[in-house]
């Protein structure tokens, strides 16, 4: 029993980690995606509700408070934009952990 698992070990095919790892890529890639477009929608709609209390509050505070969040937004979008660019551009420069230039 344990000689037939082991030429069973050998003889199998590692195409099948390979693939499993490349489906991994594309799952992830694909669940970037959709959190990108979630979260431009969401930057959209917060961002123009401090851009209207900005501009319609008679209140100081109210205004410095929607200029703090808008600025805090961008911030946030700037940086989910980011991390896709290091995944797609950077990140294949280290594969198999060493600089491939």
């Amino acid at each position: 029993m344990g000689a037939a698992a082991y030429f069973f070990v050998l003889l199998s095919d590692p195409v099948l980690a390979t693939d499993m790892w490349t489906k991994a890529e594309d799952i992830m890639k694909d669940v970037y995606t959709k959190i990108l477009g979630i979260s431009t929608i969401a930057a959209i709609v917060t961002a123009s509700t401090a851009l209207l209390l900005m501009n319609f509050s008679k209140s100081g505070k109210t205004v410095d408070e929607s200029r703090a969040w808008l600025k805090r937004i961008a911030i946030t979008w700037c940086i989910l934009n980011g991390l896709g660019f290091i995944m797609a551009y950077v990140s294949p420069f280290f594969a198999g952990g060493k600089w491939t230039s």
